[in-house]
């Protein structure tokens, strides 16, 4: 049990989570739709909890999309870090309220904040870990996105897992050049410190060897006519060919507006039976 949790707990364990989730290799329930519905259905639950107060309708909401949540398998490591920032912000916010003397209606405004917050950002996993950096990319340029835009989030994508390769290769190259510490001090307070000094010494060469990758790698796209290619018309069909609507996307579209007006429907319904009952 020891030795598993070590694992999980590994730099390599958090490495290959982050590549998960950047290139959707869990599938889930989202993974075979198209991409255009799939970011059509975050949009809606991104704005939906803006246009009301009612903790009711965002309770609803947040169930929704935690049922989603499970349905796409997000990966623990993702969940781990929204649930930690979750119950972190709602700490602070009921913490400073106690603290200049709230009330009821104070608590009930920041539980009201907490579940917009955690309906957005349970919708953008939801939606993004089962889009891979081609399908979102191709789902932003049908939607007339830039060009420019729809690159950048593809060859993001594809930077992150250099980007961690390099910045692991430095601190590894940090800790066999850097001798032990051979006082660890009262309850060990100067590994952390030497653990934080080592990071952002190699912060630095890790952002000089991306923007070299980066350089070539952009020189290479431009002589192969990748700018071309994004504004030419021809080649904007031949690129999303592969995009239809089918019936299973029309079922979700139809089913999301369900869902979210019937979450409106019983937030007004519900004073309604709390007086009858």
């Amino acid at each position: 049990m020891a030795r598993r949790q070590r694992d999980v707990l590994s730099v390599e364990w958090v490495k290959l989570e982050l590549l998960r989730t950047a290139y959707a290799t869990r599938g889930g329930l989202f993974a075979g739709f198209d991409p255009r519905v799939v970011v059509g259905w975050y949009a809606v639950f991104a704005v939906a909890p803006w246009l009301t107060h009612n903790i009711t309708v965002l309770a609803a909401l947040f169930a929704v999309a935690a049922v989603a949540v499970a349905l796409c398998r997000v990966g623990p490591l993702v969940l781990g870090l929204f649930a930690f920032g979750l119950v972190t912000e709602t700490a602070y916010l009921f913490a400073v309220a106690w603290f200049f003397d709230g009330d009821l209606h104070t608590v009930a405004a920041l539980v009201t904040l907490s579940l917009k917050l955690g309906v957005v950002a349970l919708a953008s996993m939801a939606a993004f870990v089962s889009l891979d950096p081609e399908k979102l990319s191709d789902a932003l340029v049908s939607m007339k996105a830039p060009p420019l835009l729809s690159f950048g989030v593809s060859y993001g994508y594809r930077m992150l897992p250099i980007i961690m390769d390099e910045f692991h290769t430095i601190v590894d190259g940090h800790r066999l050049r850097s001798a032990p510490l051979e006082r660890r001090g009262i309850l060990a307070w100067r590994v952390p410190v030497h653990i934080g000094s080592t990071l952002v010494r190699s912060f630095y060469p890790m952002m000089l060897n991306t923007a070299k990758r980066t350089r070539t790698t952009v020189e290479a796209l431009e002589t192969r006519g990748f700018t071309f290619a994004g504004e030419s018309a021809k080649g904007r069909d031949i690129r999303l060919a592969y995009l239809r609507l089918r019936m299973r996307d029309l079922a979700l579209a139809l089913v999301t507006v369900v869902l979210i007006a019937g979450a409106f429907i019983i937030g007004e319904l519900a004073p309604v039976f709390a007086r009858d009952f």
